[in-house]
């Protein structure tokens, strides 16, 4: 799967796939055969940060 590189249309489809198809952030990355890292790490320059309780990124 290829993810949008702009990190607010990242946070976006990720957040969209948290809340209708994955219960973790692990079993997204797995299904989408990328790393957990690489998309925290787009995320957070944008100042948002996975909180697993919510299954999603704030």
């Amino acid at each position: 799967m290829n993810f949008p590189k702009d990190p607010v249309m990242l946070l976006s489809v990720v957040n969209t796939y948290l809340r209708d198809y994955h219960s973790t952030l692990e079993e997204l990355c797995e299904h989408a055969d990328v790393s957990a890292e690489e998309i925290t790490c787009r995320l957070a320059i944008i100042d948002y940060h996975y909180d697993p309780q919510q299954n999603q990124f704030r």
